[in-house]
């Protein structure tokens, strides 16, 4: 585990650095989630040793800090991992981005867009209003969900979520979640359309129709389905996962 020292926030980001060669794939995680712990499964395909693999935890989340004094938008998100490729003198990098994590991955490609190659995103938020999780939580206030939402959030939850969710500072929850309900202007869907970097859509099979697998590609974002999984396809099928991953990255069988 290495860590990216913020000196603005007095806070280290966390990120796995696994070796290998071609141009890095930077994994950016949900909400509530961390890439420590939804990843490693994924990348241990033989395929992924082609390549050097980023599994950053974002601040707030997994292994990282939690500094009170951040907001922990999706804007801010990104703009600490452009920092954090600057700092790693990557010239050039693919990036992963899955729900919370996609919005975070559009805004990063909209902000290097010399750097990131390929764009794979895997059920983002394009527009604003938040998904189920979000808006449940973004309607409290920040001190009732710190108080009383969290913990009922770890009390009902049944899902491998649980955790990761747990190991998630409850402020950085509720901001990202207020972030995803409020958006950005421009919005991540005029943002991704107006890319031209390779970029591809990624949908677990269960989460369909979907009107966007018929959009997008009107913008010139290919789309790939991930069969038996919905929303959680890192842990409800990381094979299948990995394979798309491998077919958009252009990684050789």
């Amino acid at each position: 585990m290495k860590s990216f020292f913020i000196s603005s926030l007095n806070a280290h980001l966390r990120y796995q650095d696994l070796p290998g060669n071609g141009l890095p794939i930077i994994f950016i995680h949900g909400l509530g989630c961390a890439s420590s712990y939804e990843y490693p499964r994924v990348v241990m395909e033989p395929i992924f040793r082609q390549r050097r693999i980023i599994l950053l935890d974002l601040l707030g989340a997994g292994y990282s800090d939690r500094p009170a004094a951040f907001s922990y938008s999706t804007s801010d998100h990104a703009r600490i991992i452009s920092m954090l490729i600057d700092t790693l003198d990557l010239p050039e990098c693919d990036v992963y981005g899955h729900s919370m994590g996609g919005s975070i991955a559009i805004e990063v490609a909209a902000m290097l867009p010399h750097k990131v190659k390929t764009l794979v995103v895997s059920e983002p938020n394009f527009d604003s209003g938040g998904g189920f999780y979000s808006r449940l939580i973004a309607e409290q206030t920040e001190d009732e969900f710190v108080r009383v939402g969290y913990s009922r959030v770890l009390e009902k939850e049944k899902t491998p979520w649980l955790g990761c969710v747990s190991a998630t500072a409850p402020y950085a929850l509720h901001r990202g979640a207020s972030s995803l309900v409020a958006g950005v202007e421009p919005t991540w869907r005029e943002l991704i359309y107006s890319l031209s970097m390779k970029r591809w859509m990624i949908f677990g099979e269960n989460s369909l129709p979907d009107v966007d697998q018929f959009e997008l590609p009107k913008h010139g974002i290919q789309v790939l389905t991930i069969p038996h999984a919905g929303h959680s396809m890192s842990w409800e099928n990381p094979e299948g996962l990995a394979k798309a991953l491998c077919q958009a990255f252009s990684l050789a069988e």
